[in-house]
């Protein structure tokens, strides 16, 4: 068989997802099944079935990269923080290298979000790209040169897991998190995070659909809150710029589908970055829900 397909797997909770791209990262043949839930030995087998069921109709051999909800500890080589539980505590690349027999790569699946967008999506070309994903939770990840940084401690990107930047006085301090600590920016700009700000003195029960539409018919009240996400967002996003200074932020997410987000937050961020004029640039993914597939294939480099 040729070894010219790049095989990305994006392990989800309730789904698994593969993709085959070709060397110039056009798109060959894609695969969806239910997650094995709970079962760890049935995941494998669910991924090596994936990959085979690819290489035979495909005729041909691939690298595999594998997107996961966690990450692997650099100390141990298991699986930390998933909240698909039943992979912390395991030595996943191990397991699928042995089953598939070749070397696998796996990253968190923020990771493989931004360095999809970095290698052919929204942030190609670009020197430094942060990706952010902005949905359910809060996440990120950093690419430089074309190349995922992961950091000594496997948490290069979770900018979620930081306090809210210049917090107000009734911002302090903050929602509870999950993480223990109250204030991160992901219980402010996740989608949660919306519905909640905007349910303190509203009808509970809207989602992030109904409140941008709220907004968008001039109800004060969703403009309102449209308003402080969009000025928060503006806050944390300027801290990342003042470490990191990218050239690009590629939102994804749920919350990537505020059109508004694109030109209200980068006006408001320069009240906050170290700088005279910010030239960051902030653009929506260009791959959607497929860049943690994709981003899986590229683990393996051109």
């Amino acid at each position: 068989m040729s070894t010219r397909l790049r095989i990305g797997i994006d392990l989800g909770g309730t789904k698994t997802e593969a993709i085959a791209l070709d060397a110039d990262g056009s798109e060959r043949m894609r695969l969806r099944v239910a997650s094995a839930r709970g079962d760890y030995d049935a995941t494998l087998r669910c991924i090596v079935e994936l990959v085979a069921a690819i290489e035979q109709r495909l005729g041909a051999r691939g690298s595999v990269g594998v997107g996961t909800p966690g990450v692997l500890a650099p100390d141990s080589g298991l699986i930390k923080n998933a909240n698909s539980v039943w992979l912390n505590g395991r030595p996943l690349d191990q397991d699928l290298s042995q089953c598939l027999r070749r070397p696998v790569r796996i990253a968190n699946d923020a990771d493989c979000f931004a360095l999809s967008e970095a290698t052919d999506g929204a942030g190609r070309g670009a020197a430094c790209v942060f990706g952010v994903i902005a949905g359910t939770g809060v996440g990120g990840g950093v690419v430089v040169n074309g190349v995922l940084l992961a950091g000594p401690n496997a948490i290069a990107g979770e900018w979620g897991h930081n306090p809210m930047p210049w917090p107000r006085p009734e911002e302090w301090p903050g929602p509870a998190c999950y993480c223990g600590r109250t204030g991160c920016i992901e219980t402010f700009l996740s989608g949660p995070g919306m519905t909640a700000q905007h349910a303190q003195g509203s009808p509970p029960g809207l989602t992030t659909r109904d409140i941008v539409a709220l907004a968008e018919a001039g109800d004060p009240r969703g403009r309102h809150t449209l308003d402080l996400y969009e000025e928060r967002m503006a806050r944390a996003l300027a801290s990342v710029i003042n470490i990191l200074d990218p050239d690009v932020i590629v939102l994804g997410g749920g919350m990537s589908n505020i059109m508004r987000l694109y030109a209200g937050v980068p006006s408001r961020w320069g009240a906050y970055v170290f700088s005279d004029q910010v030239a960051t640039r902030l653009v929506r993914a260009q791959h959607g829900d497929s860049s943690g597939v994709r981003g899986a294939a590229w683990l393996w480099p051109r």
